[in-house]
C-alpha cells in the first residue's frame, strides 16, 4: 500500500531530490536541505529517521508519483494505434529512468533490506506488465503485431539496456559525441531508445501498414 506523505515531507522530498540531483547523495548534507527547505535539522530525524531512510523514502515517493503520471500519460494515448502506444511506453519508461539516474547507485544497496522500496517499485512493473500486455494483444488483433511475446520479457528488453546504459558511463561514453554532461545523458538516451525500440519491434514482428 502506498504511504501517504504529509506536505512537510513532501516539501522536504522535493528540496532533498533537487540538491541529489545536482551534487549526489553523498555530496548532498543534511544541513544543505534543511537550510534550503527552511527547516531545522532535527526535523530530518523527526521525519525520517536519517538522511539514508530519507533517500528511500524519497525514492518511495518518486515511484508514486511516476505511477500516477504513467496512469495520466497512458490514458492520453489510449486511442493511438498499437505501434504508437508502445513506441511512446518505451519511450515514456526510458525518459523516466534518465530523469531519475541519480537513484539507481543507491537503490541497489538500499532495496537489499528496505521491503517497502521493493513492493513499490513491484507495483510499478506490473502496472507496466499490464499496459504491454494489453497492447501487444490490440497489436496481435489489428494485425501490425505478429508475435506475442511474455509483457515481462518487453519490460525487461526496456529495463535491461537502460539500466546497464545508465551505470556503465564510462563504457558507454566512447560510442557517442559530447561536450557537456547534458548533451552526454542526452545522446545516451538517444542511443538506448532507438536500440531498444529496434530490439521491441523486432520481437513483436512489427509489420508496418
Amino acid at each position: 500500500m502506498s504511504k501517504k506523505f504529509t506536505d512537510k515531507q513532501i516539501h522536504i522530498l522535493n528540496v532533498a531530490e533537487e540538491l541529489i540531483a545536482q551534487k549526489g547523495f553523498e555530496g548532498t548534507s543534511v544541513r544543505e536541505i534543511s537550510s534550503k527547505a527552511e527547516i531545522n535539522v532535527a526535523m530530518i530525524s523527526y521525519y525520517f529517521g536519517s538522511k539514508e531512510k530519507m533517500m528511500a523514502y524519497l525514492y518511495q515517493f518518486r515511484v508514486q508519483k511516476t505511477r500516477e503520471h504513467f496512469a495520466e500519460f497512458t490514458e492520453t494515448i489510449k486511442d493511438a494505434k498499437p505501434q504508437m502506444q508502445m513506441r511512446e511506453v518505451i519511450k515514456y519508461i526510458v525518459s523516466q529512468l534518465f530523469k531519475y539516474n541519480y537513484f539507481h547507485g543507491f537503490v541497489t544497496q538500499e532495496m537489499r533490506q528496505t521491503e517497502h522500496l521493493k513492493n513499490e517499485l513491484m507495483e510499478f512493473y506490473e502496472i507496466c506488465v499490464a499496459k504491454i500486455d494489453d497492447i501487444t494483444k490490440k497489436g496481435i488483433a489489428a494485425g501490425v503485431f505478429t508475435f506475442a511475446p511474455q509483457p515481462e520479457d518487453i519490460l525487461t528488453l526496456i529495463l535491461g539496456p537502460t539500466l546497464f546504459t545508465i551505470r556503465n558511463r564510462k563504457f558507454i561514453e566512447i560510442f557517442v559525441v559530447y561536450n557537456t554532461d547534458e548533451k552526454y545523458m542526452q545522446e545516451a538516451e538517444k542511443k538506448v531508445k532507438a536500440n531498444i525500440l529496434m530490439s521491441v519491434f523486432a520481437l513483436l514482428g512489427y509489420v508496418a501498414q
